[in-house]
């Protein structure tokens, strides 16, 4: 969080310094197709669905009761072209938060991501991971009000969409991993 912040207080300077004008956009878990559940940073849905897909009982940190902001990646890319396409005077030099805006556990998704995979696979819980936060949600009013940012994509639909974009993609998967 503080080396986000850093960037954007450098982002400031530097418009402030030239004359430019600026717009950053804060991402909250962003999630979709093509994330790669084997990476060193992968997150939490593509490791679920991989977990699902090839039935080995996940692991959720904690009680599985924290709860995320998670954004389809579709409602990431309508952001970046509002900001970038944005005539709004008071829209620049800004920072906004970009999310759906609802609060979803881990428990919550992971359940919908058997339901919609059909699988009765129960999950198992391990130790809370060091420096989780519990909950996170993000104020998306000043995007929807200066940007006109409103997200289209709910975590079911998204989910549903990543899951489908998974099982029909997993030689490509295991190729890359």
């Amino acid at each position: 969080a503080v080396a986000k912040y850093a960037n954007e207080l450098y982002a400031d300077v530097f418009a402030r310094t030239y004359g430019m004008e600026i717009i950053g956009l804060r991402y909250f878990n962003i999630f979709g197709p093509r994330q790669d559940p084997g990476g060193a940073y992968a997150a939490v849905i593509p490791l679920f669905i991989d977990a699902i897909l090839q039935e080995n009982p996940p692991t959720l940190n904690g009680d599985g009761g924290q709860t995320r902001d998670f954004t389809f990646v579709e409602n990431c890319v309508q952001a970046n072209i509002r900001a970038a396409l944005t005539d709004n005077p008071d829209a620049v030099n800004q920072v906004y938060n970009i999310a759906v805006g609802d609060r979803t556990s881990l428990v919550q998704m992971y359940d919908i991501l058997r339901e919609e995979a059909g699988s009765t696979l129960e999950p198992t819980f391990g130790p809370n991971r060091a420096g989780d936060i519990r909950d996170s949600l993000a104020d998306i009013s000043k995007a929807e009000t200066r940007l006109g940012y409103a997200p289209q994509v709910r975590i079911r639909e998204g989910l549903k969409q990543t899951l489908s974009w998974f099982g029909a993609n997993q030689e490509f998967i295991k190729e890359r991993n």
